[in-house]
């Protein structure tokens, strides 16, 4: 089935079909020993993540396990029934990133059935701070880095929320394993390669099938919308840059199928990836005037910039995801044009958000080849200089890893 921007095929038809008609899709057979079992996000209109199981012949290995609530534990459950299996049937779960609607059931999953579980150490690093084991202090740090950013105590206040919205997040399971960049999985059948891809979270995973050729893309390659890309406190201060080169990492990987954690199955991981690519520097460029426009405004003013605010899924979304990475510039915007190579703060969320949902990407113009442009036609060069990569060898919103999870913020 082609995809309406004919830019893609859509192999999850029943997935799809399903979203069109704002219902839960079913749990479905991909292949031997091969299932998505969706996973609801309670009051989200993400509205839920897709769990894949792999038999093992030892069990099953779970790639995410859902959002931390009762509601999703009980589809988990009987999604597993329904392929005749159990909670208690499964070994092992592989986290693509730290977001509450990935990893949130891991916890109870381990419990359950004694299974480990794996992320990359940049994630893992991330949960075992100090503020983000514990919600007073997570409440205060955050806070401050609001305030770093222009905002006033009253709104840093506002945007946090009380340590109570914050404290289940500060329970979530830390992993017994680590995952680095072109590892294997302990998946026995399958041969299943960890790709880093940095941006949306620092430790950021796909899975690389090469048996199959299926891509298990997480949040880092979505059909319809775009990740969340947000600068966080204590984290790499370039998520944008980083999610840029995971892109161009992936774009060419020798994959059939792509199998995200939101939306549907696809084919046509080049033509999205270049979408994706495309999506940003028209943002970047937008931002850049925008700051012409307001020479000497804070990231928490320029978020508010109404020529910057996008429609979201069901909500505003407000472009503040690397303005926050000027607060590692101390920084106000400079008066006068910014200086050429200037990457600005692209679209996105907070540092526990889970999706800037900044519309589809999807037809937006591709730039003329390369890529590169002055600010004076409008195209802004998104290029660093090459780093060595190796293969696989607010308008405020919706959120799901802090105190607006699941819920509608004030905006």
């Amino acid at each position: 089935m082609q995809d309406p921007s004919g830019e893609l095929t859509i192999t999850g038809v029943v997935q799809r079909e399903a979203w069109l008609q704002r219902a839960m899709p079913p749990a479905e057979q991909l292949g031997q020993d091969l299932w998505s079992l969706p996973v609801p996000i309670p009051d989200n209109p993400l509205r839920y993540v897709s769990v894949y199981a792999f038999g093992t012949g030892e069990g099953l290995v779970l790639i995410d396990a859902g959002w931390g609530a009762e509601e999703s534990w009980r589809a988990l459950r009987d999604g597993l029934e329904s392929i005749g299996a159990g909670v208690a049937d499964v070994r092992g779960v592989l986290v693509t990133h730290m977001h509450f609607d990935h990893v949130g059931l891991a916890g109870r999953v381990r419990q359950a059935s004694g299974a480990w579980i794996a992320m990359h150490p940049a994630d893992q690093a991330v949960f075992a701070r100090s503020d983000y084991r514990s919600a007073e202090r997570a409440v205060a740090v955050e806070a401050e880095f609001l305030r770093g950013l222009g905002a006033s105590p009253a709104e840093a206040a506002a945007a946090v929320g009380t340590a109570g919205q914050w404290e289940k997040f500060t329970t979530i399971a830390l992993p017994d394993r680590l995952l680095t960049d072109g590892e294997l999985a302990d998946v026995p059948g399958w041969k299943l390669r960890a790709v880093h891809t940095p941006g949306h979270t620092p430790g950021h995973l796909c899975f690389v099938d090469e048996r199959s050729r299926r891509l298990f893309s997480g949040d880092h390659v979505l059909p319809r919308i775009t990740p969340n890309i947000s600068v966080q406190r204590g984290a790499p201060p370039d998520p944008l840059g980083d999610y840029l080169d995971s892109l161009a990492r992936t774009r060419d990987l020798d994959v059939d199928e792509v199998l995200p954690a939101h939306e549907w199955r696809f084919r046509g991981l080049p033509r999205r990836v270049d979408a994706i690519t495309a999506h940003h520097e028209r943002r970047l460029a937008e931002l850049l005037d925008a700051i012409r426009r307001g020479p000497g405004s804070t990231p928490w003013q320029l978020a508010g910039e109404p020529s910057l605010v996008v429609p979201a899924l069901g909500s505003v979304q407000r472009p503040d995801a690397d303005l926050r990475g000027h607060r590692d510039r101390r920084a106000r915007a400079p008066a006068g044009a910014p200086r050429p190579g200037d990457r600005e703060p692209d679209p996105a969320a907070r540092v526990h958000g889970e999706h800037g949902l900044t519309g589809p990407a999807v037809g937006d113009p591709v730039p003329p080849a390369g890529g590169t442009g002055s600010a004076a036609d409008g195209a802004v060069s998104l290029r660093r200089p090459a780093r060595p990569v190796r293969a696989p060898a607010p308008r405020r919103r919706r959120s799901c890893c802090g105190p607006a999870a699941g819920r509608r913020r004030p905006g």
